[in-house]
């Protein structure tokens, strides 16, 4: 079985504390500010948030070496992945989800988890800046019906933070967070419709050690 493996530098995904269990613990979940200055002060408003996010490139990529079957599937599938993980980066810097697509490469369970951490940053008024860094690997489940594959990836939030839209402070990180932390995710083609991420677990207790080696 062939494993692909794809390279990312600049997309990303956040997700508030406590929220079902696709929760990514943010560079700064929990209740109290942090005291240092941010990078850059958020705009006033959701509106001006939305428009001034930057957008986020398609991360391209090739197929494995050995050109077989299962390594051209798992080349769609980090597609799928990488696509939902733009879409991700868009609406967690603009905290809302509209004008993105990120509902259409995900199941009903995930896209209900995404959208109501984006419904909590409103409440608490925070957005989130910066870069992901991540490297997803794919693997296709031999004879699952529907057609079944494996994401596992480790992400890298070093550069990742949460700002207080009130403030412009950043929130800071949870007391023994790792940095770099392990995230599952499975996606399925079912009746050959395109891919769709149907379960995504971040593992944020277990860290990888680097982009190249988790």
């Amino acid at each position: 079985m062939v494993t692909a493996r794809q390279k990312c530098s600049r997309a990303g995904v956040a997700l508030r504390c406590g929220a079902a269990t696709f929760v990514l613990v943010l560079t700064g979940c929990g209740g109290g500010h942090g005291h240092g200055e941010s990078d850059a002060k958020p705009p006033a408003d959701r509106t001006t948030t939305a428009t001034s996010a930057a957008p986020v490139p398609r991360t391209a990529h090739s197929l494995p070496p050995s050109g077989t079957a299962d390594g051209a599937i798992e080349a769609e599938v980090l597609d799928v992945y990488g696509l939902m993980w733009a879409e991700q980066i868009k609406a967690y810097r603009a905290g809302s989800a509209d004008g993105t697509d990120l509902k259409r490469y995900t199941a009903p369970d995930v896209w209900a988890a995404f959208e109501a951490d984006l419904v909590r940053m409103n409440k608490e008024r925070t957005v989130m800046r910066g870069d992901l860094g991540h490297e997803p690997e794919a693997t296709v489940l031999a004879g699952a019906q529907p057609p079944a594959a494996t994401v596992k990836d480790c992400v890298d939030g070093t550069n990742w933070q949460t700002l207080d839209t009130t403030t412009g402070w950043r929130i800071p990180s949870p007391p023994g967070q790792p940095a770099r932390h392990v995230v599952t995710a499975k996606l399925e083609r079912a009746n050959g419709e395109r891919w769709t991420v149907t379960e995504y677990t971040p593992r944020t207790t277990r860290p990888c050690r680097g982009l190249s080696d988790h």
